[in-house]
């Protein structure tokens, strides 16, 4: 993980890692963030999007209708991160443009506290979260990969770009990922954070601890 400074306001490691001290909830996009950003149509007549859709649509959000379903691969290093964060005291939440049904699958599996797809607006849906849960923004970090990101991640506290983000993402963001979108950048922004807050061993251990007494148990 690359502390990155940036020009005019001068962000340098030691200040990234005061401000990701702060952090309780960490916020993620989804594709090229948690993907890839590679896209998979499976043509499957029937398929259907999540309720609520037309609303969303309407809004300007974006999903693939019934005639296909839309596939995403994730890693399972992010899935363990997920579970580190968790044990580090850490909540976590997806903001995406798109709208897909395995995204709220992946969504559910990893046990996402907030969920906000088809939001054209990530900006207003970072607002949202920050008065639906009462925190600062300052407590709030951000991972993107686009354009489409910049506006939360000037907004948060602590704003991470994944290894392979657009140059322009880079260049604002406090912190850039050794990992690249869907290769366990964010994993790398979990570990980053509760590296800062001193947490890291700890959840590690617990992580471990708990996986090894359900083995013995079974033995």
């Amino acid at each position: 993980m690359r502390a990155k400074t940036r020009g005019v306001r001068c962000y340098n490691p030691d200040m990234s890692k005061v401000r990701a001290k702060k952090i309780k909830l960490l916020l993620l996009d989804v594709d090229g963030v948690m993907t890839d950003g590679k896209l998979y149509f499976v043509p499957l007549p029937g398929a259907k999007l999540p309720p609520g859709t037309e609303v969303k649509l309407e809004q300007g959000g974006y999903g693939i209708p019934g005639e296909a379903v839309e596939v995403k691969a994730f890693h399972a290093h992010d899935g363990t991160g997920f579970s580190l964060g968790r044990l580090g005291g850490l909540q976590f939440g997806l903001i995406t443009k798109r709208i897909s049904e395995t995204v709220r699958l992946r969504a559910r599996d990893l046990k996402i506290e907030y969920v906000f797809q088809g939001s054209a607006n990530k900006l207003q849906a970072f607002r949202d979260i920050l008065q639906k849960t009462g925190l600062k923004a300052e407590e709030v970090a951000f991972v993107g990969d686009d354009i489409i990101d910049l506006p939360v991640m000037r907004a948060c506290g602590l704003s991470i770009a994944v290894a392979n983000a657009r140059e322009d993402v880079k260049d604002e963001a406090m912190v850039i990922t050794d990992h690249r979108g869907g290769e366990g950048a964010v994993r790398d922004a979990v570990e980053y954070i509760l590296k800062a807050q001193g947490t890291l061993a700890r959840a590690i251990d617990a992580y471990i601890s708990d996986r090894t007494s359900i083995h013995e148990k079974l033995q």
